[in-house]
């Protein structure tokens, strides 16, 4: 069922879809992408056959379902570890962003306390000039 937009199944509105032909596990698949992304799919696509290899490589003879399963949870694992330290950077950038406004803060007040000492000793040695 198509709403007047354009063919390929996707929403509609999309110009144009590209499609992008890559092998994981020895297997061609025929990948829709929005068109521009086929070189960013095709390095996803070498991932995913790389981590297979690999995993292929370490366990020996697997039914590809299964290996597949493998792959894909231990590039899960890999997510959730870089999402863990991308959470854990955010945290000491908040951190750090807090101490540098509260050394904003002690320089404002040192600013502020020296103005006010320039402009005690001003009206000190006023009076003294104009005598």
């Amino acid at each position: 069922m198509t709403d007047g937009g354009d063919t390929t199944g996707g929403p509609a509105g999309r110009e144009s879809v590209g499609q992008v032909s890559v092998i994981i596990a020895g297997r061609p698949f025929r990948m829709a992408c929005e068109a521009g992304d086929e070189a960013r799919i095709e390095a996803l696509a070498a991932r995913v056959d790389a981590r297979i290899a690999e995993l292929a490589g370490f366990f020996g003879s697997m039914d590809d379902l299964r290996l597949t399963v493998m792959a894909a949870f231990s590039i899960a694992d890999d997510l959730a570890a870089s999402e863990r330290r991308v959470a854990v950077l955010q945290a000491e950038l908040a951190a750090e962003k807090a101490q540098a406004k509260e050394q904003e803060a002690r320089i404002a007040n040192v600013v502020i306390a020296a103005a006010e000492r320039i402009e005690a000793l001003t009206a000190e040695l006023t009076p003294t000039v104009q005598a």
